[in-house]
């Protein structure tokens, strides 16, 4: 499809993946930390209730002086200068107890006690219950924070602090739920992966052969093409566990994690076998050694020498097979591409046409369709389109039919949706002047034109004014058919097509506007690569 725009302007677990905040603490495996817990509230209890002696009548200190100068007084104890307990002295020689607070400094009360010869004596102030619990009680917490913490680090179902421990999310069969025959298209990948789906089913199929299965499978294409949907499938297709880790989640700030968390990852392979290991984006940490600079990129490199170490360590005899995916090969260390490690290498490439359509099928039939809806023309016009592209085409379609409140998508919603991912929202809200309006509606006649009489274009499509993105107007070309190289012909059309709307404005209006800058830039592009790149040029190549 050709697009011709106008612009206005110039130039761990192995109970699958837990929930990072789910930290329970089960105390029937932690019966110490019970105990502990429970002898520290009967303490608490014991001294809460131990001092059941009865609480002497409380008395103003002047009239404890009162008392005092009546030589009523028989014995008192003074607690920390601030408060005053004592006995009464009865005719009948029964005593009575009392207590009062020293609101002052009193220097003179030794003395006067002296002469009413009355026994005294000074202590501290008792400690409460509550302020014991007060002082400890920090303590406490910080006794049972550092034993839950290396509860936690000891076990395998939290991962405070264990930094070293691998990310990998472990997914069942009964999680993952992909097969083959969910993945559209890529038929020459999944040839390639079923192999190895044999191997994880009947593996004593190959030992007896004495057959080396790949210890890794490396898939390469660009984003979006389905590398990660296709190893979901082979490990649904052979009913194996599916650890799935992204290559960026190796590399922390911490120099040796790395490291650590590819032994983890393959020690949990071991474990789980047969299982699959998936590495997502692979290029993030098996990049070139000696390619860039820094302490993050030493630990890269610890962590790529471990990986290596990892993959010629296990045997595929064990069940356990390596997937990673990249987009980037050629970044990557050779030894990692060497036989014994990933010595397969599978292109997932775009989809074509027909496996385009299938892709479409297979997302159209989880929302309602309508009768005006084909499949086949919306993938003929979206070449070059991968499967998330599609995926998120579909789901644009049914967003624009349920803000139009339609029961089904149309063939309509199909066609906007195309419009704003290609193209952007359209702008009708833009104020345009008629002037305006009238050169662009020429600019865009003049590439429709092109289009219609040129003996190598591809067919017209659809010519609009309606300003989408920073184009005013658009002219688009749907091809018939998927090409993969393009001749001389076709270029030359296609450059002759680019000059078609800065002709039309030469003809009407005498000049030019600003709205042709793209378009010469695409004509310029095209002619220089004919010159330089394909040797298209009558002096052969350059």
């Amino acid at each position: 499809m050709q697009n011709d725009n106008q612009s206005p302007n110039p130039g761990d677990n192995n109970n699958g993946p837990r929930e990072p905040g789910n930290m329970n603490f089960n105390f029937r495996n932690n019966r110490f930390a019970l105990f502990f817990l429970v002898a520290i509230i009967g303490m608490f209890m014991v001294l809460l209730f131990s001092d059941t002696r009865q609480a002497p009548d409380q008395i103003p200190y002047s009239q404890f002086l009162s008392h005092l100068e009546a030589g009523e007084i028989d014995s008192v104890t003074i607690i920390d200068q601030t408060e005053i307990q004592g006995t009464f002295r009865t005719p009948s020689g029964e005593q009575s107890s009392f207590s009062s607070n020293i609101p002052y400094f009193d220097s003179a009360l030794v003395d006067q006690l002296r002469d009413q010869e009355v026994r005294f004596s000074g202590a501290p102030r008792p400690v409460s219950p509550f302020r014991v619990m007060v002082e400890f009680l920090p303590w406490m917490i910080i006794f049972f924070f550092i034993f839950f913490m290396f509860r936690q680090i000891q076990g395998s179902g939290n991962k405070a602090f264990s930094f070293g421990r691998s990310k990998a999310k472990k997914f069942v069969e009964s999680e993952t739920n992909i097969t083959f025959a969910d993945v559209a298209g890529q038929r020459e990948a999944k040839y390639e992966l079923e192999e190895v789906v044999e191997f994880l089913k009947q593996p004593e199929k190959f030992v007896k052969m004495g057959a080396r299965i790949p210890k890794g499978v490396l898939l390469v294409g660009m984003p979006g093409t389905g590398k990660t949907l296709l190893a979901k499938a082979v490990a649904g297709e052979s009913g194996v566990a599916f650890f799935h880790m992204s290559g960026s989640d190796f590399v922390e700030m911490f120099v040796g994690v790395g490291a650590s968390r590819v032994r983890d990852l393959f020690e949990q392979g071991r474990k789980n076998a047969p299982c699959i290991l998936f590495i997502d984006e692979l290029d993030a940490v098996g990049r070139t050694r000696g390619a860039g600079y820094g302490g993050g990129h030493d630990e890269r490199e610890q962590t790529l020498n471990q990986m290596l170490v990892e993959m010629d360590g296990f045997d595929t005899k064990d069940g356990v097979i390596m997937i990673a995916a990249t987009n980037r090969p050629d970044v990557l260390d050779p030894a990692l591409l060497r036989p014994g490690r990933f010595d397969r290498q599978v292109v997932v490439d775009m989809p074509d046409m027909e496996e385009r359509e299938d892709i479409l099928g297979i997302h159209a039939s989880k929302i309602p369709l309508g009768s005006s809806v084909d499949l086949q023309r919306v993938a003929r016009a979206t070449p070059g389109s991968s499967g998330a592209d599609l995926a998120n085409l579909v789901n644009e379609a049914a967003l624009f039919a349920a803000r139009s409140n339609r029961e089904k998508v149309e063939m309509e919603d199909f066609e906007e949706a195309r419009d704003k991912l290609l193209m952007g929202v359209a702008r009708k809200s833009r104020i345009i002047t008629p002037e305006d309006k009238r050169k662009t509606a020429y600019h865009e006649s003049g590439h429709a034109l092109l289009h219609y009489y040129l003996k190598y274009a591809d067919p017209l499509h659809k010519v609009t004014v309606v300003p989408r993105g920073r184009a005013l107007g658009v002219a688009v070309s749907l091809p018939e058919k998927d090409s993969y190289s393009r001749g001389k012909g076709w270029l030359l059309d296609r450059i002759k097509i680019s000059y078609g709307g800065y002709i039309a404005e030469r003809l009407v209006f005498d000049e030019t506007t600003t709205g042709t800058q793209n378009d010469l830039q695409q004509a310029t592009d095209i002619a220089r690569r004919m010159v330089t790149e394909w040797g298209m040029s009558d002096i052969g190549p350059v």
